[in-house]
C-alpha cells in the first residue's frame, strides 16, 4: 500500500473501507441465497418466466458483442493518451526515481486497466442485477397467493442485491486504485469512471429502446385496437415487454447509478487532491472513502425496516420502502458527524474552517436525495394532485391529457433545478470564505459540491433496491396475468390485486430513483466541471502559462464568442440525443405494431394459432443494437471536436450548456412520463362501467393509454439515458483537457495534425448521425422473414 504520509489511523480506515466493500458483496450473496429458496410457483408460471429469462439473456449477450469492439478501441486510446502530454506532478512524485517514459507506461497501463475494470464492474452490476430480478419476479408472483408482506419482502430484497453489488463494486474499485496509486490515483480513476459511465450509457440506451419499443407496440395494438388487457397472453409482444422491463429498468438503471457512484468519488478525490496541494491535509482525500463505507452499512440496516403494512395496500408498500430509506438516511447522517468529529477535529483542520464542514456537506447531499425523492413522488405518485389532475383530464380525451402531462413535466423541472441550486448555494455557505485566494476558495466550494454528491449517493443500496423493485413487481404482475388468465376464484383475484398494488408502487419508486439519478448526474457533472477547471489550470501551469491567464483565474467568460458557441452546442446536444433515442423507439414500435396486427389476423386472438413471442423480441433486440454505438459516439466525439476546433475555454462553455440543458430536459422527460403512466393506472383501478365511461376499455382508459405510450420513451429511454451521456461528455472533457491545452494555438505541422484529427472525428460524428436517422432495414426484413415462416407453417 502506498501510504503517501497516511497516519496509522488513516491506514486502518482505508483497509476498513476495503473490508466494508467486501461486506456489501457478501450481503448480496446472502440475500441471493434467501431469494432462490423461495417458491417459484406453478408450472405455467415457470413457463412464462422461462420465456422472459431466455429473452433477457439473449439480448444481453448480443449487446455485449455489439459494444466490445468500441471498448477495445477506447482502451487502447486511453493507454496512448498519457503519451501525448507530460506526466502530472503527482505521478512524478508517486514514482520518484523512475524515468518519464517509464512513468507514462505505468500510468497508461493503470488508466487502461481501470477503464476495463470500471466497464467490467458496471457490466457485472447490470447483468447480475437483471438476472436476480428475473429470478425474483416469478417468486414474487407466487408469494402474492400467500400475503402482501411476503411479496413486498421478496421484491425489495431482490432489488437490494443489485444495490449491494453497486455499493460493493463501486467502493472496491475506487479503494483498490487509491491503495495502489496513492496521489497518482486520479489519472486511473478517470479511466475507472469513464468505463463505468460508458457501459451505463450503452445499457441505458439499448435497454431503453428495447423495453419501450415492445411496450408501445404491445399497448397500441393490444389495449387500444383489440381491447385486451395488459399482459394478456394472446398479445405477441407481451413477452418482449416483460423482457424489456429487465434489460431496461434493471440492467440499465443499475449500471446508471453505479457509474454515478463511481463518478462522484472520482471528482471528490480529484478535488480533494487539489485541496491537499493547498492545505497539506490528507483528510480531504480520505474522508470521502470513509463516507462511502458508512453508506454501505446504513443501507444494509435499512433493508430490515421494509415490511408490509396491515392493510396490504399500495400506501403501505410506499410507506415501508420510504421508512427503510429514511432509517438509512438518519443512521448514515449520524455516523458522518461521529466520524467527522473523531477524525477531522484536529488543530490542522481547524485552520481550514473546522471539522464540521465536511460532514455537513455530506448531510446536505443526503437531504437533497430525500427532497428529490419527495418532489418526484409528488409529481408522479398516485395520491398527489398532479397525477389526479391528469386522470381527470382524460374525460375530454387524449389531447388534454397529454397537455396536462407536459405541463406537469415542465413545472417539475423548475422545482428540481431550484432544489439543486439551493444545494450548491449551501456548499457556498459551508465552504466559502475559507481561503482569501479566490482560486483556492472556488476549489473549496467545488469540493463541497462533490461531497454533496457523495452524500446524495450514500444510500445507493436503498436507491437501487427501490428502482429494481419496480420492474420486479411489473414482471410479477405480468407473469400472474399470463398464468392466471381466465381464473376468477377469490385467491386469484386477491393475488392479482396485490400484484397491481405493488406494480403501481413500483412505477412511483422507479420515477423517484430516476429523479435521484438525474439529480446525482447534475451534481456529479458540476463536480467534474470543477475537476475540469482544476486540471486545465494545472496543465496550463505546466506549459508555462501565467497564473493570471489560467482558466481558474479568468473563468469561463460567455462574452467570448467561442465560449458562447460552445455553450450553445452543449445545450443542443441533449436534444439531438433524445431525438434519436425516441426516433429509434418509434421506428421499432411501428414494426412491432405491424407484427402484432399480422399475427392477430392469423387468428391469435381466437386461439386458432399460438402467438409467436420470439418475433417481437427479435425486432426490439435489433432496434436496440442499431443505436448503441452511434448514440455513444455523440457523447464521446463531440467534446473532443469542440475542444480541438474552438478552445479549452469553449469546451468549458460546452460543459456548462450540457449540464443546464440536460438536467431540465431529463427531469421533464422522466416526470411527465411517470405521471402519464400512473394516471393510466388510476383509470384502470376504477370499477369497470362502460355507461359511465369508467375503468378498463373505456374511452377515458384509451386516452390514458395514449398518454402512457407517449410517455414511455420519455421516462424509460431518452430521459434516463441523458444521465450517463452528460457524465460521459464531462469525463471525456477532463481526460482530453491537457491535450487541448497543449495543442491550443499551435502552428505549422502540429496545426495540420489537429485539423486532420478534427476532420476525421467530424466524419465519425456524421456517420453516427446518419446511422441513427437511417431506417432499420434489417428489422423490416426480420418481420418479413417471420411472416414467411408463419405462412409456410400454415400451409403445412
Amino acid at each position: 500500500m502506498f501510504t503517501m504520509g497516511l497516519s496509522s489511523i488513516e491506514q486502518i480506515a482505508i483497509w476498513a473501507v476495503f473490508a466494508v466493500a467486501w461486506l456489501g458483496l457478501g450481503y448480496a450473496v446472502f440475500l441471493r441465497s434467501q431469494i432462490l429458496n423461495e417458491d417459484k410457483g406453478t408450472e405455467k408460471m415457470q413457463e412464462v418466466w422461462g420465456a422472459i429469462k431466455s429473452g433477457a439473456d439473449a439480448y444481453l449477450q448480443k449487446q455485449l458483442k455489439s459494444i466490445l469492439p468500441l471498448i477495445g478501441i477506447l482502451t487502447i486510446a486511453l493507454f496512448l493518451s498519457v503519451y501525448v502530454v507530460p506526466p502530472t506532478p503527482e505521478a512524478l512524485e508517486r514514482f520518484h526515481g523512475q524515468s518519464v517514459e517509464r512513468i507514462k507506461l505505468i500510468i497508461g497501463v493503470a488508466r487502461a486497466f481501470a477503464f476495463v475494470m470500471g466497464a467490467g464492474f458496471s457490466l457485472l452490476v447490470g447483468q447480475i442485477g437483471m438476472r436476480m430480478a428475473v429470478e425474483a419476479n416469478v417468486r414474487v408472483a407466487s408469494a402474492s397467493k400467500k400475503s402482501f408482506g411476503d411479496s413486498l419482502r421478496i421484491a425489495y430484497r431482490a432489488g437490494t442485491i443489485t444495490g449491494m453489488l453497486t455499493d460493493g463494486l463501486g467502493l472496491l474499485g475506487g479503494t483498490i486504485i487509491f491503495i495502489i496509486l496513492g496521489i497518482a490515483a486520479p489519472d486511473a480513476l478517470l479511466g475507472f469512471g469513464f468505463g463505468g459511465t460508458l457501459l451505463a450509457l450503452f445499457m441505458r440506451v439499448g435497454g431503453g429502446i428495447f423495453t419501450k419499443a415492445a411496450d408501445v407496440g404491445a399497448d397500441l395494438v393490444g389495449k387500444v385496437e383489440a381491447g385486451i388487457p395488459e399482459d394478456d397472453p394472446r398479445n405477441p409482444a407481451v413477452v418482449a415487454d416483460l423482457v424489456g422491463d429487465n434489460v431496461g429498468d434493471c440492467a440499465g438503471m443499475a449500471a446508471d447509478i453505479f457509474e454515478s457512484y463511481e463518478v462522484t468519488i472520482v471528482s471528490g478525490l480529484i478535488l480533494g487532491l487539489a485541496l491537499w496541494h493547498i492545505t497539506g491535509q490528507l483528510e480531504w482525500i480520505v474522508f470521502p472513502l470513509v463516507v462511502r463505507g458508512i453508506g454501505v452499512l446504513s443501507s444494509i440496516i435499512g433493508t430490515y425496516f421494509v415490511r408490509g403494512g396491515e392493510t396490504g395496500k399500495s400506501e403501505d408498500a410506499m410507506k415501508a420502502i420510504f421508512s427503510g430509506f429514511l432509517t438509512s438516511a438518519v443512521i448514515s447522517a449520524a455516523m458522518f458527524f461521529i466520524a467527522g468529529y473523531f477524525y477531522l477535529n484536529t488543530a490542522e483542520m481547524e485552520q481550514w474552517g473546522g471539522w464540521w464542514r465536511l460532514p455537513t456537506a455530506v448531510g446536505v447531499g443526503v437531504l437533497l436525495a430525500i427532497l428529490i425523492d419527495r418532489l418526484t413522488e409528488y409529481f408522479t405518485g398516485t395520491h398527489a394532485a398532479p397525477v389526479n389532475d391528469i386522470k381527470k383530464s382524460a374525460d375530454t380525451g387524449p389531447a388534454t391529457l397529454i397537455l396536462n402531462g407536459v405541463s406537469v413535466g415542465f413545472e417539475s423541472s423548475v422545482w428540481s433545478v431550484i432544489v439543486i441550486a439551493l444545494t450548491i448555494i449551501a456548499s457556498i455557505f459551508i465552504f466559502g470564505g475559507i481561503s482569501s485566494d479566490p482560486t483556492a476558495n472556488a476549489t473549496f466550494i467545488l469540493y463541497g459540491v462533490a461531497m454533496t454528491g457523495i452524500g446524495m449517493l450514500t444510500l445507493t443500496g436503498n436507491n437501487v433496491a427501490m428502482d429494481s423493485f419496480g420492474p420486479i413487481a411489473d414482471n410479477a404482475n405480468g407473469i400472474g396475468e399470463m398464468s392466471w388468465s381466465g381464473k376468477t376464484d377469490k385467491d386469484t383475484k386477491r393475488a392479482q390485486q396485490i400484484m397491481a398494488d405493488l406494480d403501481a408502487v413500483g412505477n412511483t419508486t422507479k420515477a423517484i430513483t430516476k429523479g435521484v439519478a438525474i439529480g446525482s448526474a447534475v451534481i456529479a457533472a458540476v463536480s467534474l466541471f470543477g475537476s475540469f477547471l482544476v486540471d486545465v489550470s494545472r496543465a496550463q501551469a505546466g506549459f508555462g502559462i501565467p497564473i493570471e491567464q489560467q482558466i481558474q483565474a479568468i473563468g469561463i467568460r460567455v462574452d467570448v464568442p467561442q465560449v458562447f458557441v460552445g455553450m450553445l452546442l452543449g445545450g443542443a446536444l441533449p436534444w439531438l440525443f433524445s431525438s434519436f433515442a425516441i426516433q429509434a423507439v418509434a421506428r421499432a414500435a411501428s414494426l412491432i405494431v405491424l407484427e402484432v396486427r399480422r399475427q392477430f389476423k392469423l387468428g391469435v386472438l381466437t386461439g386458432k394459432v399460438k402467438p409467436d413471442y420470439a418475433q417481437a423480441v427479435s425486432i426490439s433486440t435489433t432496434a436496440a443494437q442499431k443505436e448503441l454505438v452511434s448514440l455513444a459516439l455523440l457523447g464521446i466525439v463531440t467534446p473532443i471536436v469542440v475542444g480541438l476546433l474552438l478552445s479549452v475555454e469553449a469546451l468549458g462553455g460546452f460543459l456548462a450548456g450540457i449540464i443546464v440543458s440536460g438536467q431540465l430536459l431529463a427531469v421533464f422527460l422522466n416526470n411527465s412520463g411517470g405521471a402519464w403512466d400512473n394516471a393510466k393506472k388510476l383509470i384502470e383501478d376504477e370499477p369497470k362501467d362502460p355507461k359511465k365511461n369508467l375503468g378498463k376499455g373505456s374511452e377515458r382508459h384509451k386516452a390514458g393509454v395514449v398518454g402512457d405510450t407517449v410517455g414511455d420513451p420519455f421516462k424509460d429511454t431518452a430521459g434516463p439515458a441523458l444521465n450517463p451521456m452528460i457524465k460521459v461528455v464531462n469525463l471525456v472533457a477532463v481526460i482530453i483537457a491537457p491535450i487541448v491545452v497543449q495543442y491550443q494555438g499551435v502552428k505549422g505541422p502540429a496545426l495540420y495534425t489537429v485539423w486532420v484529427v478534427a476532420a476525421v472525428l467530424l466524419g465519425v460524428l456524421a456517420w453516427a448521425v446518419m446511422r441513427s436517422k437511417a431506417p432499420a432495414e434489417e428489422m423490416a426484413a426480420g418481420v418479413k422473414a417471420g411472416s414467411a415462416a408463419r405462412k409456410s407453417t400454415k400451409k403445412k
